[in-house]
């Protein structure tokens, strides 16, 4: 450490100017940095917007002396050739994907793979329920077919029954009609006994 006043006030100094200038370098990098992902990401309409910016950036770090006037130079005609021989189709931009970029490519392909078959699992659960529900009804509809016919069929027999019951009551009138027959029968030789002895009276005297 010095010990005179004025050559520590100069160290001051020194490192104050010290963290300017690389705030100032570590903005100009970082422009440029920004222009050439967008190149790299074949974004021409975001490097187009970028490139005055970049440039307005390195003349301020010109400007205030932490590059050469040269070196600004250099740096402002790379960036406008490369974004031209873009433009114009001298180079053709492969993108470039980091480890980040594709670890993270990797998981929404997954994601996208375990929402298919989700997706298709949730489906042929719901053919399922319907198909089941579809075969409850059925079943149903079925039973209560077969429940109806089996109504029909015990009420045919009953029916057939009261006729039955109803032809004996017939034959029972037809068994009284022949008594009736018989009864006449027998009252019309009695008929003719009394005519015959009327006869004979009539005769006698």
């Amino acid at each position: 450490m010095p010990n005179i006043k004025s050559a520590k006030k100069r160290v001051i100094i020194a490192r104050k100017k010290n963290l300017e200038n690389r705030a100032l370098r570590s903005r100009m990098n970082t422009a440029v940095k920004n222009f050439n992902n967008a190149i790299d990401t074949n974004n021409i309409e975001e490097a187009e917007r970028l490139l005055p910016l970049t440039m307005s950036v390195i003349d301020q770090t010109v400007s205030k002396g932490v590059i050469h006037k040269n070196n600004a130079a250099n740096k402002k005609s790379a960036l406008s050739k490369r974004l031209s021989d873009v433009k114009s189709g001298k180079i053709e931009i492969k993108i470039k994907k980091d480890n980040k970029t594709i670890a993270a490519e990797k998981a929404r392909a997954a994601q996208a793979a375990r929402e298919a078959v989700r997706a298709e699992n949730a489906k042929k659960a719901a053919e399922r329920k319907a198909a089941k529900l579809e075969a409850e009804q059925a079943k149903l509809e079925a039973e209560s077919k077969a429940k109806k016919s089996k109504k029909a069929e015990d009420k045919k027999p009953a029916k057939t029954e009261k006729a039955e019951e109803k032809k004996p009551a017939a034959k029972k009138s037809a068994k009284s009609e022949e008594k009736k027959d018989e009864k006449t029968e027998e009252k019309k030789p009695a008929a003719k006994k009394k005519a015959a002895k009327t006869e004979e009276k009539k005769d006698a005297e």
